[in-house]
């Protein structure tokens, strides 16, 4: 959610939405409770859920406040949002121009998004629609590599990234060192487990990447079969067998400094 929107994104996530919705993993249940009491936010508070997506971070932000609205630059995200979460207010919007009034959000979240517009004109934009003293919470959830077939699938799909923003890549901490706008508050880790069947929690989730659904079909046929090859090569596990994901979720939150 840059000026442009990065043909990955573009591409990627209006072609595979509903794959998205069905095979990302939740967030861990102990994320709901740690943000509220970090944050001490009012019961009535302003929450916008910022690069929604498909809305699977919005079931920890309903235990926080009712009042939520989620924006995202994908249409075909945001309707699949919708099917699951009808009375969220949705807007299509882009980072940078937010169609927000000043100074009217208690908090902003981005939830598996803030690569994708870690930018000194989106922390300007944020600092207008925030009030005094309002959070910034990023949010990740990342294949735990210390996992031996974890580190394999996740050597494999690098050299398919290209120029497409990512968590791992440190990029997006970089905007925080040319600013003063927001200021580190609190930060967090918790770990969870994907549990289902090989095909859907490894192959199908690998597919939903953006630069992945991005390819062409016969592609993304060739890398489902790699990547159950290696989880058999590592667990003996076919592609209908169940297996566990693991996932670390970091959580950091910033303040904003008026």
């Amino acid at each position: 959610m840059t000026q442009s929107l990065h043909p990955a994104a573009q591409q990627g996530f209006s072609t595979a939405a509903e794959l998205y919705q069905q095979v990302r993993p939740d967030y861990p249940a102990d994320l709901s409770p740690w943000l509220a009491e970090t944050l001490s936010l009012p019961v009535d508070a302003d929450l916008v859920d910022l690069g929604t997506g498909t809305g699977k971070f919005i079931p920890y932000l309903l235990p926080l406040s009712s009042h939520i609205t989620a924006i995202d630059p994908v249409p075909e995200m945001l309707a699949q949002l919708k099917l699951a979460h009808p009375d969220i207010h949705t807007l299509e919007g882009m980072s940078h121009q937010l169609p927000l009034p000043d100074h009217s959000v208690n908090a902003v979240f981005c939830a598996q998004s803030f690569h994708w517009f870690s930018n000194l004109e989106t922390l300007k934009e944020l600092d207008r629609v925030l009030e005094p003293q309002g959070f910034l919470v990023l949010v990740w959830n990342q294949r735990d590599i210390t996992v031996d077939w974890v580190k394999a699938l996740a050597d494999y799909i690098a050299p398919l990234e290209g120029d497409t923003p990512r968590y791992h890549s440190g990029a997006w901490r970089k905007v925080f060192e040319e600013q003063n706008l927001f200021q580190p508050y609190a930060e967090t880790q918790m770990r969870q487990l994907q549990y289902g069947p090989v095909e859907q929690v490894v192959s199908k989730r690998l597919l939903s990447t953006s630069f992945i659904a991005a390819l062409q079909k016969e592609q993304q046929q060739q890398l489902k079969q790699q990547f159950e090859k290696i989880i058999k090569n590592y667990t003996d596990k076919g592609a209908e067998d169940m297996i566990n994901f693991p996932y670390i979720t970091y959580v950091y939150v910033f303040k904003k400094n008026n």
